[in-house]
Parts: structure tokens; sequence; C-alpha cells
């Protein structure tokens, strides 16, 4: 099991936010916030907050988590990882750098030149991409600040790149049009980087303490001479004090402040659940009253925290899901924040092709869209400025299908109901995947004026399209369709309503890939009550050519409180409960015996587990490994009485013995005769 960086920033920060998703409905514009108002640092005060329509209008962001942590190309949190001994980024750290006691991440901070960092290129490709607002990461949890921080002195201006990173940013956003925004996650520094003042546990350096442990003092004719270590990975032993804590407070809020004060964002994203510190609604509201002051009398800003259940947060700020979404339409508009690979640039990922792919993140932005979400997407920088040749297909990919198909996403509203089809995509944060569930039979709805946009989330082998909630004999819909186009085609397209649905023939040639996008003119939408059609059951996955059945994390239904994980490899996680399950529909061509590979790991203890697809059809395997990192293949034998569909369900096998463990996939191959 994966300890998820929520739960180790809840545990840190002593912050608990329960998970309760919001009521479905339709959402309604809203007025713009009244000159007079002036924002005090209470809930209450708060509360008044209105989200501007800009961001409701704007639909997808891109955001550049790019800071030192990119220049080993080895993914995210490495400034935590390599001062836990024994760790792959410890390992790398010592293999390439220097030991921790001797090299820390202060030097890593030294070492970002960001050589080949052209701005002005990038911002291109994200305008071309359909980005309408950017943002830029002012601090990580490695508490270095990217801009010209006055009170933070480990800074990008001081140390490193030698350059104000947001302030250029911003230029070359604002420039093109785009929206700015700044995301902040520093203030989790104090818990996040205390493993900088430990030392080895074993070895030759056992008891040598890492650098965090260095004082001012320490740096005398070294290239840091005249900065505190202690302000950079915080305090150290005895010095971390109750009083040294509040400093730290204080000094949070200073950076803030002043960030917002010298680059005027027009989104502001905290990682976390609550405005961070002490001093949360103090930020929040200097800077709701500071960017009135920016636009005439009218708030035009945007403060993100992650997932929130509690009304007075949900109405004073805008929420979002790390790696997840909402699963329904929510009143207020909300964000999903999520990656095509790693946060930092990993250069495993590009080496193994392992981003997200433009059909999973295109359904991911058709469904949050249509659930009144916006989609902010992180494309890693690589330590130099520059991005790899898969991010840059990607990003072509995205202009190509946004191109065609934009009308149905800016500027769109929800309807009353989502969509239609198989199962609902799971909600809440670390819930995204299972895009590759979606096909022609599932359709998410925005709406323009009276228009109405039905994207279906594949093309049909037969060419026919069939909305049901559209029926001649549905109940609810009001008025009569008069016009069906598909977007990127200049072809007529023949349609017909009847008592199974809006049929929608299509043309042969697709203006797209990946999701197509009817528009539908002539009903009265403002006055429909659609019903949502009878869930479908998920297709069954097949066979490839050559007869293997390949059963992805991705592509499971999950029982109890499972979440998948978009981790390398995808994987099942947060399985402690010995009732939970996890299953998949199949077809098979052919009876006959299957080699079964699953694909898993666990924490070190054994736990055994049965793939049961009903009477007679099962295995049983036990899985044990090194930890939840070290995945191996657990083998066994699946006979299957007949070619026909089966939902094979993984589960405890003995129940009383569990303990946790992660799947990643399950492979079944056609054993052939002798």
């Amino acid at each position: 099991m994966s300890i998820s960086r929520r739960e180790f920033l809840i545990d840190s920060a002593a912050a608990a936010a329960a998970i309760v998703l919001t009521d479905s409905g339709a959402t309604a514009s809203r007025a713009a916030v009244p000159t007079s108002t002036t924002f005090e640092p209470t809930w209450d005060s708060l509360s008044q907050y209105e989200c501007p329509e800009w961001f409701r209008d704007a639909k997808f962001g891109i955001w550049a988590h790019w800071s030192a942590q990119c220049v080993p190309e080895q993914g995210d949190w490495y400034a935590r990882n390599m001062y836990l001994q024994g760790d792959g980024d410890y390992n790398y750290q010592i293999a390439h750098y220097g030991h921790p006691s001797k090299v820390g991440f202060k030097d890593i901070d030294y070492i970002w030149h960001a050589e080949n960092w052209d701005p002005d290129k990038l911002i291109d490709l994200y305008v071309k991409a359909g980005a309408k607002y950017f943002v830029g990461l002012a601090n990580h949890c490695d508490n270095f600040d990217t801009w010209n921080s006055k009170y933070q002195p480990w800074n990008s201006v001081n140390i490193g790149p030698k350059k104000d990173i947001i302030g250029v940013w911003a230029q070359a956003a604002r420039k093109r049009g785009l929206r700015f925004g700044v995301s902040v996650h520093g203030y989790y520094c104090w818990d996040w980087f205390d493993v900088s003042h430990e030392a080895d546990k074993t070895g030759p350096l056992a008891g040598v303490p890492y650098d965090g442990c260095l004082t001012a003092a320490d740096g005398k004719g070294m290239w840091w001479e005249g900065y505190d270590p202690a302000e950079l990975y915080g305090p150290a032993g005895a010095a971390r004090t109750p009083e040294a804590h509040t400093a730290y407070d204080i000094k949070f809020r200073n950076r803030v402040n002043d960030l917002v004060e010298l680059h005027q964002p027009d989104l502001l994203y905290f990682d976390s659940w609550d405005p961070p510190s002490a001093y949360g609604l103090e930020i929040v509201a200097n800077y709701y009253n500071k960017n009135i002051g920016w636009n005439n009398g009218r708030l035009d800003g945007v403060v993100n925290v992650k997932d929130n259940a509690r009304d007075d947060v949900k109405k004073s700020l805008v929420v979002d899901y790390e790696r997840g979404r909402s699963d329904e339409i929510a009143e207020q508009p909300w964000q999903t924040d999520t990656c095509i690979g790693q946060w930092h640039y990993d250069l495993g990922v590009f080496q193994s092709h392992s981003y997200k792919t433009l059909e999973q993140v295109v359904k991911m932005l058709v469904d949050i869209v249509s659930k009144n979400g916006n989609l902010l997407l992180n494309i890693p920088v690589k330590g130099d400025g520059t991005i790899d040749s898969d991010e840059l297909a990607f990003l072509h990919g995205m202009a190509a299908w946004m191109s065609t198909n934009s009308e149905a996403i800016y500027s769109t509203r929800s309807w009353k109901i989502s969509g239609e089809g198989s199962p609902q995509l799971r909600g809440g944060l670390f819930s995204e995947g299972g895009e590759q569930k979606l096909g022609p039979y599932d359709f998410r709805f925005t709406t323009k004026r009276n228009v109405l946009y039905a994207t279906a989330l594949g093309w049909p082998d037969d060419q026919k399209l069939t909305i049901r909630t559209l029926a001649a004999t549905a109940h609810g819909i009001v008025g009569t369709v008069k016009k069906v186009s598909l977007l990127g085609s200049k072809r007529k397209i023949a349609w017909t309503r009847t008592a199974d649905g809006l049929v929608v023939t299509l043309p042969d040639t697709k203006p797209c890939d990946h999701a197509y996008v009817l528009k539908i003119e002539g009903l009265d939408l403002a006055a429909s009550t659609p019903v949502t059609p009878a869930v479908l059951v998920n297709p069954p996955i097949n066979a490839n050519r050559h007869g293997e059945i390949t059963l992805l994390a991705a592509a499971a239904d999950l029982v109890g409180k499972l979440q998948y994980f978009a981790g390398i490899p995808p994987f099942i996680g947060a399985w402690e409960n010995a009732a939970d399950t996890v299953s998949w529909n199949v077809h098979f061509d052919h009876a006959g015996a299957y080699s079964v590979t699953t694909f898993a790991s666990s924490g070190g203890g054994s736990t055994a587990i049965i793939l049961d697809g009903g009477p007679g059809v099962s295995v049983v395997q036990t899985v044990q490994t090194k930890g939840f990192d070290d995945y191996q293949p657990f083998t066994g034998v699946l006979n299957i009485p007949a070619a026909e569909d089966l939902v094979l369900t993984v589960r405890a096998s003995e129940p009383s013995s569990w303990h946790a463990m992660n799947l990643a996939s399950i492979v079944l191959t056609p054993e052939t005769s002798s």
C-alpha cells in the first residue's frame, strides 16, 4: 500500500477534512462581488465569495510543477526521499551528487540553472493545446521560493537560475492572453523536510548528521556563505519549539502576501485542505481584497484548496481534487489537478513511455466539464527548462482535439444531468482512472445557451450513436430536436428520434480521435428535467490478437474503500480490509486452461488471494514481496468451462490472515495443449 501525500500531510499538519460529495444540480450563473465588499479573515465573511466567470468559462489550464526537484529527473518528493536511507532517491543522490551529510538538497537548488528554458515557446505550446490559464509553482514542500522573495533568501533570484521564475512565467502567459496562477506548497516544509535533520542508521556514515543540521556559521567559505540552512530546511533539534513554529507560520503568511503583491495572480492554489497555517484565513482575505483593488472593485480571483466537504469552505473557495474528481454535478465550480506523469519530471516515465495517453486526458476533461469542473493538467518540465518528445506529442494531440471540439468545452455549463452510459467514474481525491471503460455508449452533456452538446466517448463500429436520454418517449424532455451536427465534420448528419433514443448515423470519416461531439439544437433545455436511463453494465474485456486477456487496475470495479492510484505501475491500493473486492467483466473466446499471472506487492506480509469466476472457476495465489513498491508476478492456472462472459473477482482467500497489498494487473494466457 502506498502512503499518499494526503495521508502524510493530514498527519503532519494535524488537519483532518471529511470527504463528502456535493449535491448534484444545475449550476446557475452568479453575480460578481459588489464593489463595497471588504473581506475579513472569517469564514462568515469569506462565504460572500463568488467564483468569477473567467474561471467557469476557462475549463482547462496547464501547470508547470517545476523547481529544483526536476534536476535529478527522478520524480516527485526527491528533496525529502533523498534523506531516507535505502530509498531509491537516497541511492541516486549518493551515486550522482554525494552523501546527504555532505551534499544536500540545498546543493541541488544551487545547480538548478534552467539553462534551456524558453517560457515564450512553452506558453505558445500550452495556448495551442487549449489552455485558458497557466499556473506556475511558487514553491514546493522543499521551501525554495521561485520568485524574488522578500522573506525567503533561499529563492531562484539569489540561488540557482538567478531569475524570478514566477515573474517571467507571468509575463509570458499574460502576453498571450492567459490567466495566470501560482501554486504554494511550502507550508508543509516544517514536517516534510524534518528528515534532513536526521542521519544514516547504518553504514560507514551512521550517526553523521545530514546537511539539514548545518548552521549559518558552517557556511563560511562555502558557496552558501551568508545563508542559514535552517531557513530552508526548518529548525533542527531543540530549536523546533512552539515559538519557532509560530515564527514559521508568520513568515509563511508574509511570503504568500509578498507573492500576491508582486505578481497579482488570478489564481492562488494551496496544497492543503484549508487555507494553510494559523494565518490562512488572513491570507485569503488579503488576496481577495487585493484582487478587488487590481480589478476596479470586482473580485476576479480564485483560491484553490483540496477536497473539503465543509459548506463554509465550498462557499468561500474553489475546491480542488488532486488526481480525482467530483462524481456528480457540483453546485459550486471545482477543479481537478492531475499530471500526465509524476509531478516533478521523471526520466523513467519518458523512457517507459508511460505518460497518460491523450485518450485518457480527453475523456477526463469531457467528464470533468460535464460536472461543473475545470481540469488543471501538469506537464512536467525538465530541470533545464525543456519538455521531452512524448510531452510535445501529447500537446500537439491536445491541440488537434481542441481545435475541433472546444465549442463543447469553453464557456459551457452543466446540464441537469452530466451524461448517460456505463457506471459512474469514482469521485474524491486520488480517484482518477477508469476512463478506458468509457466508449460509444457513454455520453457527457454540456450546454451553451439553448444548445446541448453530447460528447460520445468512443466511435461505434456500426457508426450509429444512440442517446437514450433523448428518446421520443423519454420523460422530462421539452421541445423538438431540430438539428444535429457533428463538430469537425462538414457532412450532413442523418438522425431520427425513436423510442430507443436519439439515433445518429455518423459519417465514414472521423473528425478527430477519442471523443466526438454532437451538437443538438431545438430542445428547451431550461424547461427539461431529463432522467438518466438505466445504467449499462461494463462491456466485457476481450483477448488481444495473441489470445491474452489483460485485466488492468484502471479497468476494475472496486468494492469497499479501495482506491486506484496512477503510479508506476498504476495500481489498486489502500487494500487493508479483507472484505474489499476487485472485479472485471471478461469475455472468454474458448474453454480451457489459462495461465494466470498476477502482478502485486505487499508490505512484507504474506496474504492469500483468490481469483474467483464462480463455481469451479477459481485459483488461489499467495502474495508476498519485500515492500509495496516491489511488484512481483504470482502464477497459477484457471480452468474455464465454456466460451462465455464471466465476472472475475479478486478477494481474500483467508480473511483472518489478511495483510495489506497492492494489485497492478492480471494477465490470462491460454495454455496450448501438448
